[in-house]
């Protein structure tokens, strides 16, 4: 998978569909290309965590990120991800998949997600991100919160 613009919560649900249909499909090993993502925000940061601790839970499996900006590489690290996912820092891994990839990559559309699903989304992310460590517990703590009263608020609303 490409990334190509900024990795927010606007697109990490697309994304994390795209990743589960092809795990639904057995693929195992991911590959997550970051040259064209100038930043992530702390959702999709969540999102890519929690796609590789489902690969572990699913009996193995490897989610590399590939050709991160000196920005991303210090917010993989500073979060603890570089132990979950696999950080190809010098840009060697996957040579011959890259180049399929860059051939076969088409721009996807957008769509819109209802804001239930989408405020779901970005809770998991970040419920995914507080889980590993305790500095990302801290972190994380106040969105995880708000995010939490928004979903009750909408189920109250709806009753």
């Amino acid at each position: 998978m490409r990334v190509d613009g900024r990795g927010t919560f606007q697109n990490s649900l697309q994304a994390k569909k795209a990743l589960q249909r092809v795990m639904g499909q057995g693929v195992k090993d991911f590959v997550v290309d970051l040259e064209r993502c100038p930043m992530m925000d702390s959702t999709f940061l969540g999102m890519l965590t929690g796609a590789a601790l489902n690969l572990r839970e699913a009996g193995g499996g490897t989610l590399s990120v590939l050709n991160a900006n000196q920005r991303n590489l210090q917010l993989l690290t500073s979060l603890g991800l570089d132990h979950i996912l696999d950080l190809d820092q010098d840009g060697h891994l996957w040579t011959e998949e890259r180049r399929q990839a860059c051939e076969a990559l088409q721009h996807c559309g957008e769509t819109n997600e209802c804001k239930e699903a989408q405020t779901e989304h970005v809770l998991a992310a970040h419920l995914a991100l507080a889980g590993v460590s305790a500095a990302n517990e801290c972190r994380f703590h106040d969105v995880i919160e708000f995010l939490e009263k928004e979903l009750e608020e909408h189920v109250v609303v709806q009753a």
